[in-house]
């Protein structure tokens, strides 16, 4: 009887072990200079499973910091964030994204950890869930309430014709976000999906879509966004933002096929300044994406720049409370440097060498001296005395740039990028230090709040 048994566990093992094998196919991980490179392929589902399997350790820690830092930062628990991903989020996704959702938990739960779909439906969606419907929540309880909640996210520029070096598109960003949340940003996402194009892109390990937008795709489109400070509006109806962020990023073939997808259904969630690339044509452009009204601006010689400023005054007037007046903001400080560099300093020279040196820029115009603070593109909101209203942002906030990211028609037409994970600029940022400086932040973050090293810009490039 114990042989029996023995053989029937031993066949399930191998059964299981088979199965596993089989769905993982030819997919991997190599982690380098501070990022993990994932390579996934196949179907929905086994993308998923690829990359729940392969990150499992990495997804289930994001898990644990968004179940302790959530609480704090939105007053809202993850059962919050389980429930509205089962009213609202899940039914309005395609399949194709349910089935890559229920891979990924899948693979987390053949690695032993118990995380299920809305786990994972719930940390994609965290953006726009605790920045976007929970402050309209606050609103209807209280006018006012949820004012400035929406994040300060982001330095971006796309340049061509005469703004670059060659007369083709060079584009760059670096992430701006909370460092508990920001030092985990570290996957660089190969995926090579049965339907679609072919793409590569940062995100979080859990992640289905970019996140913090910077993609390059197999049909010669590039993407990237900065958030519009001081935005206000949901709508719970609509198409989840980071479904039609990830579905622009694999299906979009134009600049007018990013356009569509983004403006079909939304729902406001994690409204942007996009700004959009084909490297077939070098033309580029910005959609300016509020939940109302949005703008399309497109040129074949131009340089556009973000840092979470708004620009149509009917978007502005309707759906946000940003201070265009306001010189101190981050945004409006950063604003003037970035045309300063990427309009004038640079003009004609930019390369992705120069767009290195532009997300790691650490000089504050209003001030006219090198300095980490909130004014500069390579942000450091933990050495800024000064709180962001604009974000609702305490002094020696611990948030800023995170990584950046570059690439050009040429690179991206081989599916290659440039990236850096830690300060573009090059500071590390020490919890310990921090910490005795700033005790005030122990309680909410000092579990999970970690050193972030500032890594060498290494080139990535997708598999064949």
């Amino acid at each position: 009887m114990k042989l029996k048994i023995t053989c029937i566990l031993f066949l399930a093992f191998a059964t299981s072990f088979s199965s596993c094998k089989k769905r993982l196919g030819d997919a991997s991980r190599e982690d380098k200079n501070g990022w993990i490179y994932l390579h996934v392929a196949g179907s929905p589902a086994d993308i998923g499973y690829q990359h729940g399997f392969l990150l499992a350790n990495e997804i289930d820690t994001v898990m644990k910091v968004m179940q302790y830092y959530l609480p704090s930062m939105s007053k809202k628990d993850w059962a919050f964030y389980r429930d509205a991903s089962a009213r609202f989020v899940w039914k309005k996704l395609d399949k194709e994204y349910q089935d890559e959702i229920k891979g990924i938990a899948e693979g987390l739960q053949d690695k032993g950890f118990k995380y299920d779909s809305l786990d994972v439906t719930a940390l994609n969606a965290y953006i726009e869930l605790s920045e976007y419907y929970v402050p309209t929540l606050l609103n209807k309880v209280k006018p006012g309430a949820g004012d400035n909640k929406a994040p300060g996210n982001c330095s971006a520029f796309i340049a061509t014709g005469s703004f670059t070096k060659d007369h083709k598109i060079v584009i760059g960003h670096n992430n701006w976000v909370d460092y508990i949340i920001g030092e985990r940003w570290n996957v660089i996402a190969d995926i090579k999906p049965e339907k679609g194009n072919q793409l590569i892109m940062d995100c979080v390990p859990g992640f289905i879509h970019s996140g913090d937008d910077f993609i390059v795709n197999k049909g010669g489109i590039v993407i990237t966004e900065t958030t519009i400070t001081g935005f206000k509006g949901f709508d719970t109806t609509r198409t989840p933002e980071f479904m039609r962020a990830r579905k622009a990023a694999q299906y979009s073939n134009s600049i007018d096929d990013v356009v569509k997808i983004m403006t079909t259904d939304n729902n406001g969630g994690y409204a942007n300044d996009w700004l959009i690339g084909d490297t077939k044509t070098n033309e580029v452009a910005k959609l300016e994406l509020g939940l109302k009204d949005y703008k399309v601006w497109r040129s074949k010689d131009t340089a556009i720049i973000g840092s979470n400023f708004p620009i149509d005054p009917k978007l502005i007037k309707d759906e946000t409370t940003f201070d265009v007046n306001n010189k101190t903001s981050s945004p409006n400080a950063r604003r003037l440097r970035m045309e300063k560099l990427v309009a004038v300093d640079y003009k004609g020279k930019l390369d992705d060498a120069t767009g290195k040196t532009i997300e790691g820029d650490t000089y504050d115009a209003l001030d006219s001296k090198n300095i980490l603070n909130r004014c500069v593109i390579d942000g450091h909101l933990e050495t800024d005395p000064i709180a962001c209203a604009e974000w609702s942002e305490p002094p020696f906030f611990p948030m800023g740039a995170v990584q950046g990211k570059v690439t050009t028609t040429d690179l991206a037409q081989k599916m290659e990028l440039w990236a850096h994970m830690g300060h573009p600029g090059g500071a590390d940022f020490l919890a310990a230090p921090f910490f005795k400086l700033h005790p005030e932040y122990l309680k909410t973050q000092g579990k999970y709040l970690r050193d972030m090293k500032a890594y060498p810009w290494t080139l990535f490039t997708a598999s064949n």
